[in-house]
């Protein structure tokens, strides 16, 4: 399969006027028109100053023009994971120029017009040329992969010898963008490899039935697109054309694995690897929870806990230890257990824990904070934050609500909305343990509260007044009321002893309840304001809620002393 690095070999592949992709008007673009734009590209590359040149191409097509142009005249490629500020800023200072779909201030680079159509290609030198991708464009300081076309190409070989049997005249769509290694591989370079039609753009839900419905094709997808495959479509229109479904950036979790098997006629095929390591191992849900197979040329074997791999994929023959735990399987395969450290997967997309912190704790608010994962229907991030002022107990909701996105603007210039914190919780000190250790379970449990964020109004020695919001993360809203989310009566009266307790001298012991009464139910989103009275001659505590909605709940509760 190596011959496609040798652009003008594909035009002697099965016929001289193959299908080397779609153009964004719906047309055929065989390969000598492919070509006459490469050479465009070829010629303002070779005149430009510079080793070093980005791309950023929305347009698949065009992109792999740039590319191959670019590899034809010498040039180093960086890819850029987006074109947001951030990552144009953070690229500018390794590159000579951009080419594609920049803003007008970076002077992209222009295809030239190829007059001489026959000027000749030469074999690009796989062991010379190199890609330069990142691990991540959100992570704040992503490190930058420089890859040899001879991994590219190993690498294409591997994809091509496990899966190409099946996938002979398909076209490629996808929902992954090219400017990333999974995409730049499924949608570009195996494509050119194999004689399969390259599409210009990404398909999302709403249009990608139609287009996998009018011939044999290849979805090219991640587990984000897959979970949320809407199940009103019609997707028996597909009638077996859908030939393969390949996910890969993200774990797939096994119900979006079986859920889009039954909705696309298709096992979806799970390949697992790193823009590090290239291409590990794959495996196919045609069961649940099947195990993981090495990819041709891949060894593995478990250092320490974690897989290490051997591959053509890497850039020298010695043995690459990765972050994921593993345990054998039978015969040659394995499971994956989970990261050892902290970069995390957000919806595909790769953020260091420790980046994100370092790059909150730049903001002049911010004196410490901690980033974690809140596991869920969603994975989503979220931040606990100690800001400088301190007094978080006493502010009101528009003062959390306005730092909050005071935070998440200070992010945007380098992080999109899936990898910024979606949930906050700010306090006045992180939770510590005896071991002066700060635990996954602690954090977790601030987001997870048992009680609501009191805001005080009043506190006297025989009266208080608090207003207490109802978050729908409060663990009292858990399990009680199957069909809606209603605070429990219970629950009432232990916050209103609680809360008592801690604006009176109270006896410890309690003794029973008087003239209780549940009125109107609560629910998450009201915002309660609970009446405290004491009555130290008596040892009777008095309570009332209410909100908008009226009076929740009143009683009267006594106590004695021990």
């Amino acid at each position: 399969m190596a011959e496609w690095i040798a652009l003008d070999r594909l035009a002697q592949l099965p016929r001289a006027e193959r299908i080397v992709g779609i153009d964004a008007a719906g047309s055929a673009v065989a390969h000598p028109q492919f070509r006459t734009r490469v050479i465009g590209w070829q010629q303002a590359f070779a005149a430009a100053p510079g080793r070093d040149w980005a791309l950023y191409f929305d347009d698949t097509l065009d992109f792999a023009a740039a590319l191959f142009g670019a590899w034809h005249a010498g040039k180093r490629v960086f890819l850029g994971g987006d074109n947001l500020p951030g990552t144009l800023d953070g690229l500018a200072p390794r590159v000579a120029g951009f080419a594609g779909d920049v803003p007008a201030h970076l002077a992209p680079l222009q295809p030239r017009d190829a007059g001489d159509h026959q000027a000749e290609l030469a074999v690009l030198d796989e062991d010379a040329l190199e890609l330069v991708v990142f691990t991540s464009g959100s992570t704040g300081a992503p490190s930058a992969i420089s890859k040899r076309m001879r991994q590219l190409t190993r690498e294409v070989d591997a994809l091509q010898a496990a899966f190409g049997a099946q996938l002979d005249g398909a076209q490629v769509h996808g929902t992954v963008s090219h400017q990333h290694i999974y995409g730049l591989l499924f949608r570009v370079l195996w494509p050119l490899a194999a004689g399969r039609a390259i599409q210009p753009r990404r398909f999302f839900h709403e249009d990608l039935v139609s287009a996998l419905a009018h011939q044999p094709s290849v979805l090219v997808a991640t587990p984000a697109h897959l979970k949320r495959l809407p199940e009103q479509l019609d997707w028996s229109s597909l009638s077996g054309q859908l030939r393969a479904v390949f996910s890969s950036g993200g774990p797939l979790p096994s119900e979006a694995a079986l859920q889009a098997r039954a909705l696309l006629g298709v096992a979806p095929t799970e390949v697992f690897g790193s823009s590090e390591t290239g291409g590990i191992a794959w495996r196919q849900w045609s069961a649940e929870q099947p195990q993981w197979h090495p990819l041709p040329g891949v060894s593995w074997r478990i250092e320490e806990g974690c897989l290490a791999v051997s591959s053509p994929h890497l850039v020298d023959d010695a043995w690459w230890q990765t972050q994921d735990r593993v345990e054998a399987d039978a015969g040659r395969s394995f499971r994956l257990l989970g990261r050892a450290d902290r970069i995390v997967k957000i919806e595909e997309r790769r953020v260091s824990l420790d980046a994100l912190e370092q790059q909150l704790r730049a903001h002049p608010q911010v004196q410490d904070v901690r980033v974690l994962v809140l596991q869920g229907a969603r994975e989503q991030l979220a931040a606990v934050v100690v800001p400088h002022n301190g007094g978080v107990a006493q502010w009101t909701d528009a003062q959390r609500r306005q730092l909050s996105q005071a935070l998440g603007a200070h992010l945007a210039h380098s992080h999109d909305a899936v990898t910024r914190p979606r949930r906050w919780r700010f306090i006045d000190e992180l939770p510590y343990n005896a071991q002066g250790k700060i635990t996954a379970a602690a954090l977790e449990a601030l987001f997870r509260p048992l009680l609501p964020v009191a805001q005080w109004q009043q506190r006297a020695a025989d009266a208080a007044v608090l207003v207490l919001p109802l978050e729908p993360d409060l663990v009292a809203f858990d399990g009680h009321f199957p069909q809606a989310k209603i605070l429990p009566g219970v629950v009432q009266l232990d916050w209103a002893i609680h809360y008592a307790r801690e604006a009176f001298a109270m006896p410890p012991r309690f003794e029973r309840m008087d003239a209780l009464k549940f009125q109107h139910v609560a629910r998450p989103g009201d915002r309660l304001q609970l009446t405290l009275g004491w009555d130290a001659l008596k040892s009777v505590l008095s309570f009332r809620y209410v909100s908008d909605h009226g009076v929740h709940a009143s009683g009267r509760v006594v106590f004695g002393d021990a």
